[in-house]
C-alpha cells in the first residue's frame, strides 16, 4: 500500500472514530436547535418594561402575570414539550435603556423573539437602533397603542397589542358626540407620539375641544399638572378626557380635587385608567367613582366572566411577583401570554422565527383569548385588538360596564368610521390550555 493510500485510510478511520464518539454522547451534551433562543426543553422570550421607576405602577405587574401563565403551561407540557421562559429587563421607561436592555436580550441571553415590550418613546428607539424586522426577530404584541408600529413594510416582525391610540380616539370622540353634544371639552394628553397618535384620531372623529393642553412625559410628578387642569378650569371644560399613563391621570384627578375642580365627567384613556393604580397612588375613590373608563377585556372584577375566573386562579397559585393583587394589568399579562403561546404552537414542533410571524399573519386573529373585540392580525394588518367598550367607575373604584353589559365599539387607524361589534370571543379552552385546533 502506498505511503499516500496509507494516510487516507488512516484519516478516514479517524473521522469514523470520531463519529462513532460523537453519537455515544449523552442527550444533555447536545441541546441544540437552528434558531436562536430555542433548545430541545427551552423557549427564551425577551422583554423590556418598566419594572421600577415612575411608569412602574402597574406595568410592573404585567410580565409576573404573563410568566404565572407560563408556568401554568409549562407544568402542563410546555409548548410540545418546551417550557416558556420570560427573561425580563427592567429599561424603567427610558427608550435608552429599552434599547441597551434589548440588544442584551438579544446578543446576550440569545432570546428567540421579544413580546410584550412596553412603551411608545422606547419602542420606537429600539426598533430604529435595533432593527428588529431587518435581523429578523419576532417582535410580539407591543404593549403600546402607537399606530405607526403597524406597518408590515417598515416593521415586517412587529405586532402590536393595545388597540391603536388612533382607534381609542376615534372611538372616544364618536362616544363623546353620542352623549355630550353641545358640551365644552378639554383634553390633557401625553406630548409625545402616544398624545399625538389620539389627536390625529379626535381629529377624524370631528372632535372640537375649547382647550388642549400637553404634558411632557415624566413631568407629571414634576412640575405637576396643576396648569394643564388650571386650564381645563378657566375654559369652563364640562367633559375632561384624560388622555395619559396611569401617573399622570392620578395627578390629574388629586390636583383636581384639590382645585375644587369638578367637571361634570372625566374620560379616561385605556392606558391611564388602570383602577387599581390610581388606587395604589393615592386617587380617593370619591374622585375617581362616576369616571367614564374604557378597556377591551373584560373587567377584571367580572366573576362570570370565564376568562377572568380562569387567570384570577393562575395567579393565586402561580404568580411570584411582589404584587400579586388580581387587577387588569395582571389580565393583560395573562392574555398576552395565552396568545404568545399559540403563536409559539403554530409555529410547529422546530419552531422558527419565521414561522411564528407566519402564523400570525395567518391565524394570529383565531387564537383563542379573553378580548372582547377581534383581532386584526393579517398579511397587511399587524393591529392587535380593534376596539373598546365603556364603562363607569363605581364607589370602589372599579370600572364596570354601562349599563350591566359590554357593548363594544371598532374601528381602523384609518379613516374608517366607528361601528358597533357583533365579534363572538372564541371559548375558553379545556384548563384554559390552548391546542389551535
Amino acid at each position: 500500500m502506498s505511503s499516500r493510500m496509507r494516510r487516507l485510510t488512516g484519516s478516514v478511520a479517524a473521522l469514523t472514530v470520531i463519529g462513532l464518539a460523537l453519537s455515544a454522547l449523552p442527550a444533555q451534551a447536545t441541546k441544540v436547535h437552528s434558531e436562536a433562543g430555542v433548545s430541545t426543553d427551552e423557549i427564551k422570550i425577551g422583554v423590556t418594561i418598566p419594572m421600577s421607576g415612575i411608569a412602574a405602577p402597574g406595568y410592573n405587574k404585567i410580565a409576573p402575570a404573563a410568566q404565572a401563565y407560563l408556568d401554568y403551561v409549562n407544568a402542563h407540557g410546555g409548548v410540545f414539550g418546551r417550557r416558556v421562559m420570560l427573561k425580563v429587563e427592567d429599561d424603567r421607561y427610558s427608550p435608552t435603556l429599552a434599547v441597551s436592555k434589548t440588544n442584551k436580550l438579544i446578543l446576550q441571553d440569545k432570546v428567540f423573539a421579544i413580546a410584550g415590550a412596553l412603551g411608545t418613546a422606547n419602542h420606537l428607539a429600539v426598533l430604529n437602533s435595533v432593527r428588529l424586522g431587518a435581523r429578523g426577530i419576532p417582535d410580539l404584541f407591543v404593549n403600546t397603542g402607537y399606530s405607526g408600529f403597524d406597518n408590515p413594510v417598515k416593521y415586517p416582525t412587529t405586532f402590536t397589542y393595545l388597540p391603536s391610540y388612533v382607534m381609542e380616539a376615534k372611538i372616544i370622540g364618536t362616544y363623546l358626540a353620542n352623549n355630550y353634544p353641545g358640551k365644552k371639552i378639554g383634553l390633557i394628553y401625553q406630548d409625545d407620539d402616544f398624545g399625538r397618535n389620539a389627536q390625529t384620531g379626535f381629529k377624524t372623529a370631528g372632535t372640537t375641544f375649547v382647550v388642549s393642553k400637553g404634558y411632557a412625559s415624566g413631568s407629571q410628578s414634576s412640575p405637576g399638572l396643576a396648569a394643564q387642569v388650571g386650564a381645563m378650569q378657566a375654559a369652563g371644560a364640562e367633559v375632561v378626557v384624560m388622555f395619559g399613563v396611569s401617573s399622570a391621570t392620578a395627578v390629574a384627578l388629586i390636583t383636581a380635587g384639590k382645585m375644587g375642580f369638578k367637571p361634570l365627567k372625566w374620560i379616561i384613556g385605556s392606558v391611564g385608567g388602570d383602577p387599581t393604580t390610581l388606587k395604589a397612588l393615592g386617587v380617593p375613590a370619591a374622585i375617581l367613582a362616576g369616571s367614564t373608563g374604557a378597556s377591551f377585556l373584560p373587567s377584571p372584577t367580572d366573576s362570570t366572566d370565564p376568562y377572568v375566573s380562569f387567570f384570577k386562579g393562575i395567579n393565586e397559585n402561580y404568580n411570584k411577583g411582589r404584587d400579586t393583587t388580581w387587577d387588569n394589568n395582571a389580565l393583560v399579562g395573562m392574555n398576552m401570554a395565552m396568545i404568545l403561546v399559540q403563536a409559539l404552537r403554530a409555529a410547529g414542533k422546530k419552531p422558527t422565527r419565521n414561522a411564528v410571524v407566519a402564523a400570525l399573519i395567518a391565524k394570529g386573529k383565531t387564537f383563542v383569548q379573553a378580548g372582547l373585540v377581534p383581532l386584526g392580525y393579517s398579511k397587511t394588518s399587524h393591529a392587535g385588538y380593534t376596539g373598546y367598550w365603556f364603562g363607569t367607575y363605581d364607589t370602589n373604584g372599579d370600572l364596570k360596564p354601562d349599563g350591566g353589559k359590554y357593548t363594544t365599539f371598532v374601528t381602523d387607524s384609518g379613516s374608517g368610521g366607528v361601528t358597533t361589534s357583533n365579534y363572538k370571543r372564541p371559548a375558553l379552552p379545556a384548563n384554559g390550555l390552548p391546542t389551535n385546533k
